[in-house]
């Protein structure tokens, strides 16, 4: 049994970030064409296309502003063209900040959680869920966050955008589920990547502790719970809210 996605095309919003790099190369190792959003860093976009293409996959790059339902619709359009409907969308762009206090915190940094979680998951599904519907096939992946559970002082920005996120999915998993297409999200904890490898920071004994694998997880590991959802091998799951964090926050019933 393996993960086999020969044959569909996966959109990766903010495919140039931190974990959204892994989950674009991992996907095309499964097979997958690969569509690779970016809104700021086409250089990084383009290194990565270039990556894809080695794993023999096809890919294209694109721009969009993902908290504009016209851009969003741009992008839809021109990755039509090239490589036709969209299979798989993870929806991974998220708006960084400094957090502080929610008496310190500005608001506009409110806005842009909810622009780029809850508007971004509303304007993704307006633009691919159609044809998703049509084929009779589709897979929505949200990337959530251990944060909408812990609710910890400073978070509340990101908290408030992401919460706000799973609601949108939970409903859409329900709107759209007859039709066979999936909406799940995957909720990575404080994540190895790229970053803490260049600058020796993969260890921290404080976040560790409260974690029961006493270790922190690494971009690869959220890479395939991603890839795992977007395939047939997860065809009878929807609606969830899928922890990937070592057990740190634990949905209850």
């Amino acid at each position: 049994m393996k993960i086999d996605l020969s044959g569909k095309t996966a959109l990766i919003t903010g495919a140039t970030g931190q974990l959204g790099r892994v989950m674009a190369r991992t996907l095309a190792e499964c097979g997958a064409d690969i569509a690779i959003h970016y809104h700021s860093n086409a250089a990084k976009a383009h290194q990565l296309q270039d990556e894809i293409k080695q794993l023999g996959s096809k890919t294209v790059v694109v721009q969009a502003d993902v908290a504009q339902m016209e851009s969003i619709a741009a992008m839809q359009a021109a990755i039509a063209e090239q490589l036709g409907t969209v299979d798989i969308v993870v929806a991974n762009a998220v708006v960084q900040y400094e957090w502080t206090s929610i008496l310190q915190q500005a608001p506009e940094d409110y806005a842009s959680q909810f622009e780029s979680c809850v508007m971004q998951s509303v304007y993704l599904a307006k633009a691919f869920a159609p044809a998703m519907i049509a084929q009779k096939w589709g897979r929505f992946v949200g990337i959530n966050t251990e944060c909408s559970m812990q609710n910890f002082p400073s978070q509340s920005a990101y908290v408030a955008g992401k919460r706000g996120m799973d609601g949108i999915y939970r409903v859409l998993a329900k709107e759209i589920g007859e039709h066979q297409v999936t909406v799940n999200q995957v909720a990575p904890g404080w994540t190895i990547s790229d970053r803490d490898r260049e600058n020796n920071t993969e260890s921290n004994a404080g976040y560790e502790k409260s974690v029961p694998l006493n270790r922190r997880g690494t971009d690869q590991e959220i890479a395939n719970a991603v890839a795992f959802l977007a395939s047939d091998l997860a065809s009878f799951i929807t609606g969830a809210y899928v922890p990937v964090n070592g057990g740190n926050v634990m949905p209850a019933i």
